[in-house]
Parts: structure tokens; sequence; C-alpha cells
């Protein structure tokens, strides 16, 4: 298909922006438009996309097609109007197929670590296209918008998309089951889908712990963590932390190899990387360019290291949290720090439920826990007997933070309860509560 011009519907959205800033660096025509300003549509205004703010008929122009974000109804305005004109109108999901058609795609999906482990691909790889569902911290954005035929790609199970990505080259983190009610809760049906979007690709590299995808019996390039990362070992560097480590595969010595992050989820997602890397760069250069990888925003990202250490996270899962907890406990010890205080806002009510044993169990050995409300995105509430599972832990139940320069104070009917201003102070969660660690909407 000849793409002269693309008009995104929820533009703001980081997987929808993603995908107009790489299609403007391909030389297409971008229009879009959202309901409300963000700091995604200031920046792509900055680039001389015309945004419309709100969604208008008149923003329907003549472009080859138009996209929309999953959250865009059937009835929204723009998607109306270009039905009536006969303009092919398409999903996110949709038109991965069409964007990525003639790309060499390197894919990478998993329930945990996928952001993490696309960031680090597109430092190594950085001559690529790269196409990133949160903001890499190596260059400022969620898109690296090279020209190129080759794409580092962060694909999404969640909606069943990464089927259409393309893969030339399949990288799996983990296949633990998230997102079940796309897949109506049928594990087998879940498992199909990864087992059909590894199939697709020429080179795959999978996890090989994982308890599904070590049942795999097609050709993969397998890595067993517990075997072929070794020497592994955790330092700071100008006050940042970094894992090194070497890494073995198939019994054969790769290489040396140091990445910013603390933890043996850190080493897996970086190891996944390189032998994805292996292809394409010399082993000096992996090496080289890895380094450059400065982490991703939300994840792990330090955001105040004054008195205290406040640490912003999007953890929303119980593995995701435990994985990031035992990193900081791991900073705890070399930045001589003998104090982490937690703030939780449990991310929709179905999740929380699904997994309340693991939340439960996940902040084992911290010295503080605060619960906020939970982030509901538009699902009905359920009643959750937090105290009952939480009790342990004594928490704190808030209504909301509020950032104050090195200290977080906890509000409870506008009163504050508390005050955290001293060791390591953690914020998971995948809502709002990133705006109220920030002290910025």
């Amino acid at each position: 298909m000849d793409i002269k011009k693309i008009h995104f519907v929820g533009i703001g959205g980081i997987g929808i922006s993603g995908l107009a800033r790489y299609m403007q660096a391909q030389g297409v025509e971008i229009s879009g438009s959202d309901i409300a300003v963000s700091c995604s549509t200031k920046y792509l205004e900055s680039l001389g996309v015309k945004i419309n703010i709100p969604h208008s008929k008149d923003a329907i122009t003549d472009p080859s097609f138009v996209i929309h974000s999953a959250i865009i109804k059937p009835d929204n305005i723009e998607l109306k109007v270009a039905n009536d004109k006969g303009i092919k109108v398409l999903s996110r999901c949709e038109a991965l197929k069409i964007i990525l058609q003639q790309k060499r795609v390197f894919s990478v999906c998993g329930a945990h670590g996928k952001s993490s482990t696309t960031a680090m691909l597109s430092a190594i790889l950085n001559n690529y296209g790269a196409i990133i569902g949160a903001q890499s911290k190596e260059f400022d954005s969620n898109v690296r918008a090279n020209k190129s035929d080759s794409v580092v790609f962060e694909a999404d199970e969640s909606d069943g998309s990464f089927l259409n990505s393309n893969p030339y080259c399949a990288i799996v983190t983990n296949a633990e089951p998230e997102h079940m009610e796309h897949y109506n809760y049928d594990l087998d049906l879940f498992h199909n889908a990864y087992i059909s979007f590894l199939q697709k690709a020429k080179i795959r590299i999978i996890n090989a712990e994982d308890d599904f995808l070590s049942k795999l019996d097609f050709d993969a390039i397998r890595l067993y963590p517990s075997k072929d990362i070794v020497n592994l070992r955790y330092f700071l560097l100008d006050n940042e932390p970094f894992s090194a480590f070497s890494l073995y595969n198939d019994n054969k010595f790769i290489g040396d190899f140091e990445v910013w992050g603390f933890g043996n989820h850190v080493a897996i997602n970086a190891s996944l990387a390189i032998l994805a890397s292996l292809g394409e760069v010399s082993i000096q250069t992996i090496q080289k360019n890895l380094k450059n990888y400065k982490g991703v925003k939300k994840r792990f990202d330090i955001i105040c290291n004054d008195k205290c250490v406040i640490i912003d996270d999007y953890g929303h899962h119980p593995t995701e949290i435990k994985s990031t907890l035992d990193s900081i406990k791991q900073y705890t010890k070399l930045k001589n720090i003998n104090k982490i205080s937690v703030i939780w806002q449990p991310h929709k009510y179905s999740r929380t439920i699904n997994n309340i044993d693991g939340f439960a169990n996940c902040f084992t050995g911290v010295d503080k826990l605060v619960i906020l409300p939970v982030w509901r995105a538009y699902e009905e509430p359920i009643d959750i007997d937090f105290n009952g599972y939480f009790g342990k832990y004594l928490p704190i139940f808030a209504d909301e933070i509020k950032r104050n320069g090195s200290s977080i104070e906890i509000l409870k009917n506008k009163q504050i309860l508390d005050v955290l201003d001293t060791g390591i102070i953690v914020g998971f969660g995948a809502g709002d509560i990133t705006y109220q660690m920030r002290g910025s909407i």
C-alpha cells in the first residue's frame, strides 16, 4: 500500500504516539487528535504534526487511512466521518500489519520486562528504528525515529496485537499469564498465541526457564539464566546502579557485559537483547552500545537522590514488584541505607483480586507499606478485604500522596497522616501514582 498520510485518533496514547512518530520518520505525513492536551501531543506538535483537540469532524481530510487507539469507541465523530467518506479505519492492532509488513522487525513480548528489553536492544542496535511502550532515558523518547528497514519493536500480547508485528526475530522474556480477559480466561488460547507469534519468526530468542517456554520443542536460541548468566555483581557508577555479568549460551562463552540497573531480571533482559543482536553487530559493539542504555522511565526510575531516595516504578503485578524490591535491597547495601518504604496503588480490581495472594506476599521485608485506593481503569469496584490480606504489614491506608521536595506526604481526608523523608521510598503502580510521586501532572 502506498501510504502518504495517516490520521491517528487518540494520538496522545503511548502506543499510538509512538507509531505516529515512527511513521513520520519514514516520510509519511501525520495528523492526529485527542480529547485533551498532553505531553505527547505537545511533543508531536513541536515536530510539525497537526493535532486537533478535542476530536472534530474537520480533522478528517484526505488520509490514506485512519488509525485509532483501543479506547476510541465506534461512535467517535472522526471514525464516523472517515467511514462516511470511504476512508479505511483501522485499530492499532490491525494497522501493525500494514505498517510493519515491509520491515525487518525485532519483536519483543512477554508479561514482564518487555519495555526494558526493547530499550536495551534499541541501545545495542542503535542504527535501527525503535518503537517502545515506554520512554527510554537514553534518547528521552519512546521512539528512535531512524529511517531503516529494521525496527526494534515492543509487541503487545495484552490485545493479541503481537501476532501482527511481522517478527523477523521474536524475543519472549516470559509467558506468565496476564490480560487473560482478552483470551477468555483460556490458558490454551493464551499459550497458542505465543506459539503462533514465535512460529512467525525466522529467529527466536526465549527465556527457557519460563514454565511454558521451557516445554516448546521447536528451534530457538534458549537462555537458561541459572547457568548462562554467571558472576553477576552490582556496583555504582556516578551514583547510578549497574550490573556486570558474564554470559554463556549453549556452553559457549559470549562475553562480559555491563548494563544499567540492579537485579537478576535486569541481567536476564540484557542477555535476551544480547542474544538477539549477535547476528547483527560484533560483540565489542554490543558491549559498548549496551552501556548507553540508561533505564526506562517509570522502571526503577530514581526521581530524587537527596536526603532520601525516591523511586517511581511501573510495577503493577506481584512478579514485577518483587523483582524491583529485590533490586532495591541490593541498592540499599551499596548505599548503606536501612529503611524501605513502599507506596502501592493497586491497578484494576480484576488484576488485584486475581493475584491477591501474590500481592499479599510480595512486600516482605519492607519497613512501611502505604496502600492507596485501587486505580479502577474503568472497572466496576469489587470489595477486597485489604485489611485481611495485608494486615501483617500494619499498612497505612491513604487517599493520596503529595510530593514536597525530597519528602512524600501521606494524606487521608486531606489531612497528613505521615511524612516519608528517609531511606528509600518507592511507589508502585500503573495509574496516576507516577504524577503524585513526581509532584506534577
